[in-house]
């Protein structure tokens, strides 16, 4: 399946985790709205919250399965030499920048906004924005485009 290529976006393990948000990021990107893009370390994270919330290993396995089948262009690849070169409040976040970097994603949709500083992601032409910003300016674009076509 290929995505629209206006947004790529990496979506960080706590805007994944939330089923609701989940949902709708991926309902989204189904419809080609935007490309989503998410790591192993992203994933690794996502399936230890959900067995801490109680959610079966095989279970978690299965979820994330479904969300690489389902978006087979989305898992970056070859990223991990990036994250010791990179500098960031939580080092724990290096991964996330790391794999936004390497797809040449447009935004990272985190919902710790304090953790990727805006003078950082200036320098990888990046951005940051919260799920509820991100997915009202693709509705925004969407209805911008539909009128004007």
């Amino acid at each position: 399946m290929i995505h629209s290529v206006r947004f790529t976006a990496v979506l960080d393990t706590n805007v994944i985790y939330p089923v609701i948000i989940r949902d709708l990021l991926f309902w989204f990107a189904y419809y080609d709205m935007y490309t989503p893009k998410w790591s192993s370390h992203i994933f690794d994270e996502w399936k230890d919250v959900m067995q801490r919330k109680g959610i079966s290993p095989e279970e978690s396995e299965k979820r994330v399965r479904n969300a690489n089948i389902a978006f087979p262009d989305a898992l970056v690849q070859h990223y991990e030499s990036l994250i010791e070169h990179l500098e960031l409040p939580d080092e724990n976040d290096r991964h996330v920048l790391a794999a936004a970097i390497k797809t040449y994603a447009h935004v990272i949709v985190s919902n710790n906004i304090k953790d990727f500083p805006e003078d950082v992601l200036d320098k990888y032409g990046l951005k940051i924005k919260t799920p509820d910003d991100f997915l009202t300016d693709i509705i925004d674009l969407t209805q911008l485009e539909n009128q004007q076509s």
